[in-house]
């Protein structure tokens, strides 16, 4: 205080400045720098329990494939690919989408940005685009990867991916990586933060597969197909990493 003159502090300061360095694009890609090289720091430094020609002998008949995993559960999952692999992946058009795309794309991974809604609509935040684009990269002879859940509904699979497989004609594998060592975070879809110096779990599921033309029960049908898979998958990841196999066919 001077002369009666009375500064006040805005909390708000703070965070509307953090907000916008967020946002600068030199901030992002400063920080998916750091998160590919952390990534690639954890999946080299783990122990994998499952030898990768096993997943590779499963899919490689069905190349190119829709690959699906859950929400939160991806962070691994450009290591899967091999080197002669053609990939893309779909990423959101969300703010945190952003730094997931430039991370991919500091893996090497080709990215398709858009996404649907919780009913499954595919004309909502670049939706249309993006499906049309997926469609044709798997007609290029590209492996789709997306996440299977519904926006903001953790283990429930979109109906979207269902129909891009009867578009496509190509075979939905789901898949999961776990690892021993790991944070969970306590938000919408419980996001694993994968730790090095562990052991490194991966399980594919059982494909599904969309007949071209299709009705709102098949459609139902093969929804709850992945959904059922994915889950046995995740479960199977899991039990791998943690050395805990009792009750899953080995």
């Amino acid at each position: 205080m001077c002369g009666g003159h009375t500064t006040q502090w805005d909390s708000r300061v703070p965070v509307l400045w953090s907000r916008r360095i967020w946002r600068w694009r030199w901030t992002q890609k400063a920080v998916a720098l750091v998160g590919a090289e952390y990534f690639r720091f954890v999946f080299r430094t783990n122990r994998s329990v499952v030898p990768s020609e096993e997943f590779y002998a499963l899919a490689d008949p069905d190349l190119p494939v829709i690959l699906v995993m859950w929400h939160g559960q991806h962070f691994l999952a450009p290591f899967i690919r091999r080197p002669t692999d053609k990939s893309k992946v779909l990423i959101s058009h969300h703010s945190d989408g952003e730094m997931t795309a430039l991370t991919a794309e500091r893996l090497g991974v080709d990215v398709i940005r858009g996404s649907g809604d919780p009913g499954g609509r595919f004309d909502r935040k670049g939706g249309v685009a993006a499906f049309f684009q997926m469609v044709e990269a798997l007609r290029e002879g590209y492996t789709v990867a997306l996440t299977a859940d519904v926006p903001k509904i953790a283990r429930k699979a979109s109906p979207g991916l269902v129909k891009l497989a009867s578009l496509s004609g190509r075979a939905i594998y789901p898949i999961a990586q776990a690892t021993s060592r790991r944070v969970v975070l306590d938000n919408w879809d419980r996001t694993t933060i994968n730790l090095p110096f562990g052991r490194l779990g991966v399980a594919l599921g059982e494909p599904v597969r969309v007949p071209a033309q299709i009705d709102d029960a098949t459609l139902e049908r093969a929804r709850l197909a992945v959904e059922i898979s994915l889950n046995e998958a995740t479960a199977r990841a899991y039990a791998l990493a943690d050395g805990n196999l009792s009750g899953l066919d080995k």
